[in-house]
């Protein structure tokens, strides 16, 4: 299978030709001793440990039977984009971001693109995201999605160019820019010097953007808005991100008991009393959000939020029943939202998919399943898929019977090669495979930082780059165009 490499032109020849955008750090990582990068690397595990930069690794259970938390590997070696890459992927992600804000009021309001029969009803009102209790709610500045975070990755074309595609969407409670920003914090604390060579963008000021990104959400008529990130609590996977961002904005991290509903209006409980709450960015799922409308037996959410929302007197972020824009059986027709709430062709691809649903996908699926990777609609964090090329014949038919049980549970899509990236290993400098997760804000506007999570699997092969299955990040790099046009 032909490869991309993010840093070589050839990967078969010993020290390959350089990309450009990589000359000037592969000089730099070419006098470094392995002494030298090992001891960093040490060094920068010592620090996040002791910041606290864990992750819940579940199904990779301790001896107590609970899932383990480990720090997430942090591969010293950047991922670097270049300018002119970065601008037209920005273009593609502000493009694809908008026409989704436009789906999710559409499917809660006229359903105009169901009309059209350009999507299917189930795939809306039959989607287990759907949200009847959102049916004509108003939402501020009618966005939803007010922090999506979109996968993309890159493979090699027929002439071995390599080129993005949009992998995933996640609109529910996307996390991961905690880490995004502690790889660059760390990059700088380890190596100042690359940071005066290389014109990196900076990602430093996402906190703010983002605090002016929930503020702008406001319900209207709120001038000095009070914002509160709601977290389930320290024992879901990624509470180091909810306290860390609620510390980095300047604001309160609540849980749903610290909340209280009064006459429709939302307060937290303080020393000084109850302060009115005017926006929640909930880290929590639809759910457990508010036990008199979803689950009665929730604890983490507040009693009458939901009540308080349909007042417009408090706005969600993200707005209730996001999920069923990233759901991935919905993934499929994003380009055809492109055309028709925008008017604009796609500038990002989707990679090709068929939808088990369909009699013909799903003959297709089950004839070539040792060829493709098959994905639950609703699933998250690598979990409930099938790799076929590195399945065994016995996983390929467990798959086959639960999917010939639930063909519509089920997305399938080629292998693709994603690109690698030097990365460190215990035998030295190897490639390995990597993606992508920009972080893209929309309040009035739509804004984002350059770059994003680069997340690598660190198994030599391996596909699968999720940290809740042992995935490793790196810093990512988009360089700033230079006076003269480098």
């Amino acid at each position: 299978m032909r490869t991309f490499d993010e840093m070589y032109q050839d990967l078969v020849a010993p020290g390959g030709a350089v990309r450009e955008h990589y000359g000037d750090y592969a000089q730099w990582l070419a006098r470094q001793s392995p002494e030298f990068l090992r001891a960093r690397s040490e060094e920068a595990e010592i620090v996040f440990r002791r910041v606290g930069i864990t992750f819940a690794v579940y199904g990779d259970k301790d001896e107590s039977g609970a899932g383990t938390e480990r720090l997430i590997p942090f591969d010293l070696i950047p991922r670097i984009i270049p300018a002119h890459e970065w601008a037209s992927m920005q273009a593609g992600l502000v493009q694809r971001v908008t026409a989704l804000n436009r789906f999710i009021r559409d499917c809660y309001h006229g359903q105009d693109m169901v009309r059209a029969g350009l999507i299917p009803q189930e795939l809306v009102r039959g989607n287990s995201q759907y949200r009847p209790e959102m049916e004509g709610i108003k939402v501020p500045n009618d966005v939803y999605a007010n922090i999506a975070g979109i996968d993309i990755v890159r493979a090699p074309d027929a002439a071995g160019n390599g080129v993005y595609y949009v992998l995933e969407d996640n609109l529910r409670v996307p996390s991961g820019v905690s880490y995004m920003l502690e790889n660059r914090r760390m990059m700088m604390r380890l190596f100042p010097e690359l940071f005066s060579r290389n014109a990196v963008a900076p990602v430093a000021h996402y906190p703010d953007m983002l605090l002016d990104t929930l503020r702008a959400s406001a319900p209207p008529g709120v001038a000095e808005p009070t914002v509160v990130v709601l977290t389930p609590g320290m024992y879901n996977s990624a509470y180091f991100e909810h306290a860390f961002l609620a510390q980095q904005m300047g604001v309160e991290l609540v849980e749903g008991q610290d909340l209280v509903v009064e006459k429709d209006v939302v307060y937290m409980r303080t020393t000084q009393g109850l302060q009115r709450v005017d926006v929640i960015y909930r880290r929590v799922d639809d759910d457990f959000l508010d036990p008199e409308v979803f689950r009665p037996g929730s604890t983490l959410g507040c009693p009458g939020l939901m009540r308080a929302y349909r007042a417009g007197n408090v706005n969600i972020c993200n707005a209730v029943g996001t999920g069923l824009a990233d759901d991935k059986s919905v993934y499929p027709y994003v380009p055809e939202m492109i055309r028709f709430y925008l008017g604009e062709e796609p500038i990002l691809q989707n990679v090709p998919t068929w939808l088990c649903r369909k009699e013909d996908d799903l003959r297709y699926v089950l004839d070539h399943l040792d060829e493709l990777v098959v994905k639950e609609v609703h699933g998250a964090g690598g979990y409930g898929m099938l790799i076929g090329p590195a399945a065994s014949k016995a996983e390929i038919e467990n798959f086959r019977r639960m999917l010939l049980a639930n063909p519509s549970g089920y997305i399938a899509q080629p292998t693709l090669s994603l690109s690698t990236c030097p990365t460190m290993v215990d035998k030295g400098i190897a490639p390995r495979h990597i993606d992508l997760r920009p972080f893209v804000l929309t309040g009035t506007e739509v804004n984002m930082v350059a770059g994003g999570l680069t997340r690598v699997a660190l198994k030599e092969g391996s596909l699968v780059v999720n940290s809740s299955q042992g995935g490793g990040t790196k810093d990512t790099w988009v360089l700033e165009e230079q006076e003269g046009g480098h």
